[in-house]
């Protein structure tokens, strides 16, 4: 029940604040699954309600996966939230495999909801200094803009060899990248811009080393609250 409680609790954030249309989708797996779905139903308008979000529900039965693309290519959803549970504390597929395949198949954004989540505040978007994912920042830039989050731009670099400490503070001196006309500093100086005209308060930070790693160390040293990545839906895992 975690997973979905989360995500009914973000959906309800971001719909409440949004002002957006929201559809509740329901998919039944087993015919068992049925009995207890009123209920169910009834307890996720109920916490729904609390966000001053009335959702149109739809009930489908089948393959969860398949489900959810077939609803998602019936309407033009401009973001699907689903629940994750963990399966361990590392590895490739430390979500399950579903997850993932969800992630792939539908062409809309996908919002992973795990772990434990009350606010929507701060944000940390992972650019890899390139305009691939300037929808990724277009999109984050309107929510964060309607729940009054704060946005990080965070961009990782390969570690250099020692003999090039003085390029990693030149690369880490942030204003000194944003002025620079490399592609850069011109890219991350243009995903500040559409940030912050919306309004929202706007960081970059560049990090060294290994990109999960230190995507995880960001997190952790500031308490973001969402990661925006991208996905390309023709190579391998996320």
């Amino acid at each position: 029940a975690e997973p979905r409680r989360l995500v009914r609790r973000i959906g309800g954030l971001l719909g409440g604040a949004c002002d957006t249309d929201t559809t509740l989708l329901g998919i039944v797996e087993q015919p068992n699954d049925k009995e207890s779905l009123p209920a169910a139903r009834n307890w996720d308008m109920e916490l729904l309600s609390r966000y001053q979000v009335t959702p149109e529900v739809i009930v489908r039965g089948g393959e969860p996966v398949q489900e959810i693309l077939a609803q998602v290519s019936a309407a033009a959803y401009d973001l699907v939230v689903i629940g994750a549970r963990r399966k361990g504390r590392s590895g490739e597929y430390w979500r399950s495999a579903r997850t993932y395949e969800v992630i792939k198949a539908i062409p809309a954004p996908v919002l992973v909801a795990t772990g434990d989540c009350e606010s929507l505040k701060s944000f940390v978007v992972c650019t890899g200094g390139k305009n691939f994912i300037d929808a990724a920042v277009q999109l984050t830039a309107k929510v964060a803009a309607a729940v009054g989050a704060s946005v990080t731009l965070l961009h990782v670099m390969a570690e250099p060899p020692l003999i090039y400490a003085d390029l990693v503070r030149m690369e880490e001196n942030v204003e000194q990248l944003l002025e620079s006309e490399s592609e850069l500093g011109r890219n991350l100086r243009a995903q500040k811009a559409s940030l912050e005209k919306l309004g929202v308060v706007t960081d970059v930070h560049v990090r060294h080393g290994l990109v999960l790693d230190q995507v995880f160390a960001e997190v952790s040293a500031h308490g973001h609250d969402l990661i925006v990545t991208g996905s390309s839906q023709t190579r391998g895992p996320l």
